[in-house]
């Protein structure tokens, strides 16, 4: 009896107790939850201070050209980032089994699609474990259009430095413009904004 009445008075404690438990154990439902703080807003890039002109890792303004790297498609195409000037790059290095990646992912999916008809930019999603088999599946699964690629080479550590997820933004002369280590909403409208302008 006694039991009854201490469930019912923590009740509220014992199911916020079992939701964070969820949380913990399952990576989709961590996930989710994540997904849930990206529309507070909290975790909008902020790129209103950026211009079209190269930034380093801190946002200070310095010349870092994107150094060479490879990567290759589950169908064995490869492509090289020194191929690609000219042109904008988007690149999102992530894994499946990161429950910041997989929530950041609706919004990176959403801006590859407003954006993908313009031919300047190019969207690069690198899955660090190189499994491609399961990070296509992935994409099929939850119907992202994304390209998915794996590194050919070791990724230099001005682009990547081990934080997942991490999406770094090149402009069309090779340097680095931007570069945010961890899960954000690319969804908002701003980093559209930003990658049009550095395609004109």
């Amino acid at each position: 009896m006694n039991i009854i009445k201490l469930i019912k008075s923590n009740y509220g404690f014992i199911i916020s107790l079992i939701f964070f438990a969820i949380i913990i154990v399952s990576p989709d439902a961590k996930a989710l939850f994540m997904r849930g703080l990206l529309k507070t807003g909290l975790f909008a890039p902020d790129v209103s201070k950026l211009k079209p002109e190269p930034v380093g890792i801190t946002t200070k303004k310095i010349n870092l050209i994107a150094p060479p790297v490879s990567f290759i498609t589950l169908g064995g195409k490869s492509l090289h980032l020194a191929d690609l000037k000219g042109k904008v790059v988007f690149v999102n290095f992530w894994t499946t089994w990161c429950p910041p990646c997989v929530a950041e992912m609706p919004s990176v999916n959403s801006l590859f699609n407003k954006i993908k008809s313009n031919e300047k930019v190019v969207f690069i999603m690198v899955d660090m474990d190189n499994k491609l088999k399961r990070s296509e599946a992935f994409m099929k699964r939850k119907k992202y259009n994304l390209p998915v690629y794996g590194p050919i080479t070791d990724v230099p550590e001005q682009l990547f430095q081990g934080s997942l997820p991490t999406t770094v933004i090149i402009n069309k002369k090779g340097e680095i413009v931007f570069k945010h280590e961890g899960m954000a909403d690319y969804d908002s409208g701003d980093i559209e904004k930003f990658l049009n302008e550095l395609a004109r």
